[in-house]
């Protein structure tokens, strides 16, 4: 039987078909819908984790457990999941480990763009590159069986089109794969010195076995056809080579990390001209490059963004596909936070108080655009803390009294909690707010650990923000609505004026999450409204600039009301 399926969904798939008894993951784009695809079946203990590094970590003793396990992330996700790995590549595994790192050419939602072949290499573990559903599902399958036979955790690397395209596939039974035996093993499993250098030993080995082994795998594929042109590929870039090079003759690359030599230099004797085509970093040409092989690659591409056909089309032939209509003259339509936001209270005051924001990973990074501009920089997670803290230490307390770090709820339980704490033990004078809209937003409302909710949407058990914080020794907390604007700047003022670390709970639910809280629409009354433009700052989608006046669209107004709470002559009203 087949089935359309989007290519995280045929992770999944691949994941239940191969006996895989234990997922863990935190969300991220582009591999989010993997995990919520796995927490459908019924065979598969499946969690959203605190962060990426806890994830593997799970991973990592369910393993040594005996389970085949499944751990996902996006690109990012691995740096957090860096630390883990690198050890776990010498420890090795019982039952198989699969890791999923889902790159983002382009940086369709990231933050950067980075190449997770790299952390095959520097790990020492293979690396295998689907280009279709029907792959993803076959390599992730393909992934246990290496996993156990080398006894190696494997990165299975996805980008945003496999994961996000659907595909046909053929869908097959659960595999019966028995809980492997635990036993005792202190000289695999206990990374200390002396046995993480017999264990170096065994990685160094094993890879070396890989390498010689993946030149018979069956996911290297030759496609022989006209010698004048010889493309090495993997990935999606394989689909795009065989529309914009139809007669050239193709070695479509599926285990990327260690790369087939043999192979490849043996479909080199076979062509002309030698053109290895990757996305991203040029990890595959400079391997062959320093085997000697002659070929091209980012002499005619480019290391940025995602390919296509007529790119490639372009780059080896000289010609662009015609007929192609230019893009219509449309108006930008720059990201921007949802009618009804929580947040957009908060930036609105921060604004409107000329702070310094310190700014994390989430929804709330939307803060950053115009009309709100309320955010100054923009790292990584959990980055907001340590950075406030570090320009108090570099600026002194008087710039920490200008300067508020925010953060989302789910982001402080990833990685803000070691953030706050060394502002608590080095003396910082740090102001945090962390936008509590009780959901994981940006990446599509998942739960967290604050909320109350697991994976399954079953009830857990919800941790107290106020609580933690005051564990780790703050001694100023306030909760406030943040469409309380009064109360905020009020709580805002005082966080700032305490000598010692201070924490702002901006709590109010995301608006998407129950659309049946929603009010009526507002409406502005046209007689009363003076054209000042005072509610056109909140930079709500809701809010037309109408000429000399402001009209709101009822289509996407949700009736939060804060529209008429800044309004200075009453114009905007509540909808009867």
């Amino acid at each position: 039987m087949q089935e359309l399926l989007l290519g995280n969904e045929a992770v999944a798939r691949g994941a239940w078909e191969a006996g895989c008894t234990v997922t863990a993951a935190y969300p991220g784009t582009p591999s989010t819908e993997i995990t919520e695809s796995i927490a459908n079946y019924d065979e598969i203990y499946a969690e959203w984790s605190p962060n990426e590094k806890v994830a593997l970590e799970v991973g990592v003793g369910a393993s040594i457990g005996g389970a085949r396990t499944l751990v996902c992330m996006k690109h990012v996700g691995l740096n957090v999941a860096a630390d883990p790995l690198f050890t776990a590549a010498y420890t090795g595994v019982n039952g198989g480990l699969v890791i999923v790192a889902a790159d983002d050419p382009g940086m369709h939602s990231s933050q950067n763009e980075q190449d997770s072949r790299y952390y095959a290499r520097a790990a020492h573990v293979p690396c295998l590159e689907p280009s279709t559903s029907q792959e993803a599902k076959d390599y992730v399958k393909l992934a246990f069986e290496i996993s156990e036979k080398y006894d190696t955790p494997v990165i299975l690397r996805m980008t945003t089109r496999v994961s996000h395209s659907r595909g046909l596939v053929e869908l097959g039974e659960r595999e019966n794969v028995p809980l492997k035996d635990y036993e005792k093993d202190f000289n695999k499993y206990v990374m200390m010195p002396g046995m993480a250098k017999a264990r170096h030993r065994v990685v160094e080995a094993r890879e070396n076995q890989l390498a010689e082994d993946c030149n018979a795998s069956p996911v290297n594929q030759v496609f022989k056809k006209d010698r004048k042109i010889g493309v090495i590929t993997a990935g999606l870039p394989f689909q795009y080579t065989l529309q914009a090079l139809p007669e050239a003759s193709v070695l479509k690359i599926g285990m990327v990390y260690p790369l087939p030599m043999e192979t490849i230099q043996a479909f080199a004797k076979t062509v002309d001209r030698l053109i290895v085509i990757e996305e991203l970093e040029p990890l595959m040409e400079k391997d062959i490059k320093a085997a000697g092989i002659p070929c091209e690659g980012k002499d005619l591409f480019t290391i940025q963004g995602e390919y296509s056909t007529n790119m490639i089309k372009k780059a080896v032939l000289g010609i662009s596909e015609d007929g192609i209509a230019p893009a219509a003259d449309l108006p930008v339509r720059p990201p921007i936070m949802c009618p009804g936001c929580p947040h957009r209270g908060a930036y609105y005051i921060m604004k409107k108080m000329k702070l310094t924001v310190t700014g994390d990973i989430g929804c709330y990074t939307l803060g950053a655009l115009p009309p709100l501009a309320s955010m100054d920089t923009c790292v990584c997670m959990g980055a907001s803390i340590g950075m406030a803290h570090g320009m108090e230490k570099a600026r002194g307390k008087e710039f920490a009294g200008r300067t508020v770090a925010i953060i989302g709820d789910s982001t402080f339980m990833h990685s803000g909690l070691t953030g706050l704490a060394n502002v608590v033990y080095n003396s910082g004078n740090a102001t945090v707010i962390i936008v509590d809209n009780r959901t994981t937003g940006m990446t599509g409302h998942q739960n967290n650990p604050t909320n109350g909710r697991n994976l399954k949407g079953e009830p857990a058990y919800e941790i107290d923000l106020t609580a933690v914080c005051r564990a780790l020794g703050v001694q100023f907390i306030q909760t406030i609505d943040p469409f309380d604007l009064k109360g905020f700047q009020a709580g805002l003022k005082e966080a700032l004026a305490f000598d010692g670390p201070s924490v702002i709970i901006s709590k109010r639910e995301c608006a998407l999450l129950d659309k049946s809280k929603w009010n009526k629409p507002y409406g502005v009354d046209r007689d009363v409204c003076i054209g000042c433009k005072t509610c056109i700052k909140l930079g709500c989608p809701a809010l037309v600039n109408d000429g000399e006046k402001v009209r709101i669209d009822t289509a996407l107004c949700v009736g939060c009301g804060l529209c008429a709470s800044v309004c200075p002559t009453g114009a905007i009203k509540a909808g009867e």
